[in-house]
């Protein structure tokens, strides 16, 4: 059996247990894409991240990133995570990955900025909705509204096909109506899709938007706190609220904020991190 460093990191948190963990496994060289996905399972949490260095000046590693259940084209926590181990006495870690193109983490006073590339949406067409339904033909917008936890359906729907994953954001009426959401996570399984709800925050919070995130079909129901959603939340609600500058907060159990800025085409989302495992993998 051989030994292999692994780390788990709770991402966008400022203590343990909050945020999103996701685990950091440094190699040598890339082990069988079934060996990678075996290592996710038996982790089981939302994101396990693998690197190997680089072999260029253009970045430091190679990332890639695996669900319990699938290699996905981006992550924005399980970076955040991977900087927080790799990045030493560095001000900046570059990693280059297969479907995202070149991330970077650097040092900030308050913790890790990500630059991640920004997800452009836009309003929903008709031939967007025929492409987001489950098998049964129930729509995304009735999958994630269908127990009436929400008093008014959301406002709009927007979506996204040209960045590194399929994306659905739902603005929901207010902060409770996200809150209360109850998809029906056997249907909304069927949709290849990241699915966004989100609204303004509710006035006098510390946080300008509030968000929570379903991805069933990758493995994931619901995701603590998602750096990839907040590169299209960025962008959608920069142009709501006028300003390249606010902050979120993602509303899962374990909840956490991210401090969001739109800079071109680019997101940079700001957080902190804390090592809570540390040991090896015998495998």
């Amino acid at each position: 059996m051989r030994e292999l460093r692994l780390v788990q990191v709770d991402a966008f948190a400022d203590r343990p247990f909050t945020g999103n963990p996701a685990a950091v496994m440094p190699l040598a060289a890339w082990l069988p894409d079934e060996t990678l996905q075996a290592i996710a399972m038996e982790n089981n949490l939302s994101e396990t991240a693998f690197t190997i260095p680089a072999e260029d000046g253009e970045a430091d590693y190679e990332l890639r990133w695996f669900t319990p259940t699938a290699e996905v084209a981006l992550c924005g926590h399980a970076t955040l995570a991977s900087g927080h181990v790799l990045i030493g006495d560095r001000e900046r870690i570059r990693f280059r990955t297969r479907k995202a193109g070149l991330l970077a983490v650097s040092r900030t006073a308050a913790g890790y900025s990500l630059d991640l590339p920004a997800t452009p949406m836009r309003p929903a067409s008709a031939a967007d909705l025929r492409d987001v339904i489950a098998r049964d033909g129930a729509g995304i917008v009735d999958i994630i509204t269908h127990d009436g936890a929400s008093d008014a359906a959301p406002a709009e729907l927007h979506l996204d096909r040209s960045g590194a994953e399929k994306t659905a954001i739902l603005l929901m009426a207010d902060e409770e109506a996200v809150r209360r959401c109850r998809p029906d996570m056997r249907r909304l399984g069927e949709i290849d899709v990241m699915a966004i709800v989100t609204a303004r925050a509710d006035a006098g919070a510390a946080y300008d938007v509030v968000s929570r995130v379903f991805v069933p079909a990758w493995g994931v129901d619901e995701d603590p706190v998602t750096g990839s959603a907040h590169a299209a939340l960025a962008p959608f609600w920069s142009e709501l609220l006028g300003r390249d500058a606010f902050v979120a907060y993602q509303a899962s159990r374990r909840g956490g904020l991210i401090d969001c800025r739109l800079a071109g085409d680019r997101a940079i989302l700001g957080g902190k991190c804390v090592t809570v495992i540390e040991g090896a993998m015998r495998i």
